[in-house]
Order: C-alpha cells, then structure tokens, then sequence
C-alpha cells in the first residue's frame, strides 16, 4: 500500500456510433490481415504523447506497459519508434515497459532477446506475460533476459481454495524471485485471493479486486 503502480496501456475502440468495441471483436481481423504491427506502433506512439503530456503527474507510476505482438518483435519500425521516442529525453525508458507473451517470446526466441538487449540498456524493462501456459515455461524462462513475469490468472484464481493452485502460484513466485524477476499475480478478482497471493509474498497483483480499466487521461487527475 502507497508503493509505485504498474500500469498496463489496454487498447479499445470505438464504432461510429460510439460504443466500446472489445478487443476480441477487432483485434482477429487485425491479425488475419497482418497489422499487428503497424496497430502495435499506433499505440507506441499514442503512449510517448500521453506520457509526454503527463509526466509531471505520474509521481505515482513505477511503470507504463505496452503490449508487444509477436510480429514486432523483429519488425524494424517498432524498434526505430520505441528508441527515438526514448532518447529524445522527454519519456525516460525507466518510465516504459513492454509485455511480450510466453507463446510469442518462445516462438520467437531470438528476436525477443534481441529487442530486450537493445531496450534494456535505455532503461527500458519486459514482463513475461501469461507464464506457466507453455509446457517448457522455466527453461524457457532462463533463456530470456525479462525482468517481470506474470503469472497466469489460470494458476491465480483458485489459490484460496485450491491447495494445488496455491502452491503452484508459490513455487513460480520463488522460483522467478530466484532469477532476479519480480512477479505479478493476473486476473486477482477476490479479496481472498489479494491475502493468498500478500502470504506468497507476490511483487505486484492485477485484477478487479485491486483496480478495473479506466480511461488513460483518468489516471492523471
């Protein structure tokens, strides 16, 4: 309580009557024609601005994450974008994170650790999304130089009632703990939960239970 928040850059659109259009709803049409990232430097770009216009009054964010496709990982735009909007001075790279998921970073091993060792020196850092979906997830987790990792909601959501869970969710906590990551319990929808996840002693939580999504420009009032 009173520490530094993580906050997490989630995408929505609007149709032209207004209304909110879930991501689930847009975002295959995105992947089936192949934009992911150009939409992914949309919203690196859109990020830089709200960050620029709003530095002075995010004494209270450790750090700003932006979701990474697959597709971007190696793309040469998203990387030139990311590295000029960081070392132009205004949005320092200690203020952004990226989250790149299990499946992506797995897939495309290399290109991963090549983007993380070209950011991490601007200060920039990478959370590890959804861990333990992947069936090789710790050995995998050695090889990627991430300084977060998010523990899947899949393992969280139980961990008051389910000893199983529970000591699922510990032994990934220690274990990331063991290689210098902190971590971060997804989907925490429950009180219960929140106290489980206090006594494994889990960096960082996120779900309703701690806060629901709200408009980026609330964030600064």
């Amino acid at each position: 309580a009173g520490g530094k928040r993580l906050i997490e850059v989630l995408v929505r659109m609007r149709d032209e009557n207004g209304r909110i259009v879930p991501p689930g709803a847009f975002l295959p049409a995105v992947e089936r024609f192949n934009l992911t990232s150009r939409l992914d430097r949309w919203v690196i770009g859109a990020t830089f601005d709200w960050l620029r216009r709003s530095r002075g009054a995010l004494e209270n964010v450790e750090r700003c994450f932006i979701n990474l496709a697959a597709d971007s990982l190696g793309d040469a735009e998203v990387r030139e974008l990311i590295m000029k909007g960081v070392t132009a001075g205004d949005v320092p790279g200690s203020l952004i994170g990226f989250e790149i998921t299990e499946a992506a970073a797995v897939n495309n091993l290399t290109r991963a650790n090549h983007l993380i060792g070209e950011l991490k020196p601007l200060g920039c850092a990478f959370a590890l999304d959804d861990f333990g979906t992947g069936v090789s997830s710790f050995a995998y987790l050695k090889a990627l130089a991430v300084d977060y990792m998010k523990i899947d909601g899949m393992f969280v959501g139980n961990i008051g009632s389910d000893a199983v869970d529970f000591e699922m969710v510990r032994s990934i906590h220690r274990i990331g703990h063991a290689m210098g990551k902190k971590t971060i319990a997804e989907h925490v929808e429950q009180p219960t939960v929140l106290a489980k996840l206090r006594e494994i002693g889990v960096d960082y939580a996120q779900g309703f239970a701690i806060g629901q999504p709200e408009p980026i420009d609330e964030l600064v009032l």
